[in-house]
């Protein structure tokens, strides 16, 4: 039974990284410019109302834009309360906090990667060095204090200027790498150990102190689902810190408030996925049922908390606006899962791009 539940879902690549911001329209400007993330698949004033469990039984209202890099890669989802004022963290986020510490953003050229952002308006955190695995990375802050992760990364899915790709991944604070990586690795997806350290890094804003690191990513063959090329494979690093106390990114605070706010998977077989994560012991929090209209796209969505209460957000996709100013959309629930869509069509998303 739980290896037919296993081949009944499928995990087709991180589909966007929740970004909660005071002014939606700035940030997306500044993430345009640094990052090309400028072809909206949706726009969308909404009130959260399934998201009570994590904004104090409150149903909080939201402006939120999904953003993609045509280049290749998942995107950002920038999301704006409207009812409220968004809070910080109130203490500086480091290596090792719980939940999403950084976003890795994939590249093809670290050094010119490096002095465009620098031009941008970026904090460089650290100077050009190598990972563990021995491929180049270099960490930054953006205008809003949230941290990247710059890794070389040779995936794409269509050929332009950009110096950056999309998300290539998430750096994730867990209290104990052992016990976090099963979730990660035999029911999300992420099933290839790239390597599992525990020492200093040179690479780590935090040169001092030890950590314990596992990066795990997805097969490299080819990511299933209708997106899947345009995701392209995707990784999630665990990061457990020693001799320092942690403290929860969140803690206090909404979903919604400023940060990384979730990690969102795209999916097949939710319902499939729903159970064996439950088996595992990690239910939905949160669950759709059904398709949900997020403006001009819609889709069946959930979410269930990592060990450490990081949340994993899951979307299978029915509806997506393909040409907005011609009312063309593709509807995605009857078609075969495994097979991506003609390149020609997903190219088309790029019409809608919004001009830096």
């Amino acid at each position: 039974m739980g290896q037919m539940l296993e081949k009944s879902y499928q995990i087709n690549g991180i589909q966007q990284i929740g970004i909660g911001v005071k002014d939606v329209h700035k940030a997306w400007s500044w993430y345009r410019q640094a990052f090309s993330m400028d072809v909206p698949v949706f726009e969308d004033e909404a009130t959260a109302n399934l998201m009570t469990k994590y904004t104090n039984g409150t149903a909080e209202s939201r402006h939120a834009v999904l953003a993609m890099n045509m280049q290749g890669g998942g995107g950002f989802e920038i999301w704006q309360f409207t009812s409220r004022t968004p809070t910080p963290a109130g203490f500086e986020i480091l290596p090792g906090d719980l939940g999403i510490y950084a976003v890795k953003m994939r590249v093809r050229n670290l050094a010119k990667a490096f002095e465009h952002l620098k031009e941008c308006g970026a904090i460089i955190l650290t100077s050009p060095s190598k990972t563990p695995n021995g491929v180049g990375t270099f960490f930054l802050k953006d205008p809003f204090d949230n941290v990247f992760q710059i890794v070389e990364d040779s995936n794409r899915f269509s050929e332009n200027t950009s110096p950056t790709g999309g998300v290539l991944g998430v750096v994730i604070g867990v209290s104990d790498l052992e016990n976090s990586i099963a979730l990660y690795r035999d029911i999300l997806g992420f099933s290839v150990m790239n390597y599992k350290e525990e020492s200093t890094f040179e690479d780590l804003p935090e040169q001092k102190l030890t950590f314990k690191r596992a990066l795990l990513s997805m097969p490299t063959e080819g990511n299933p689902g209708a997106f899947g090329a345009l995701l392209c494979p995707a990784q999630i690093e665990l990061i457990e810190v020693r001799g320092r106390e942690v403290k929860q990114i969140f803690n206090g605070r909404l979903w919604g408030d400023l940060g990384f706010i979730h990690c969102c998977l795209d999916v097949n077989g939710m319902r499939n996925l729903k159970v064996k994560a439950s088996e595992a012991g990690h239910p939905f929090t949160v669950d759709s049922e059904d398709s949900f209209d997020m403006g001009s796209a819609s889709g069946h969505f959930g979410y269930l908390e990592d060990v450490d209460r990081t949340l994993i957000e899951f979307v299978e996709t029915h509806r997506v606006p393909i040409l907005q100013k011609w009312n063309l959309y593709l509807n995605l629930k009857n078609r075969d899962h495994k097979k991506n869509l003609p390149k020609f069509l997903v190219k088309l998303l790029a019409l809608n791009r919004v001009k830096a």
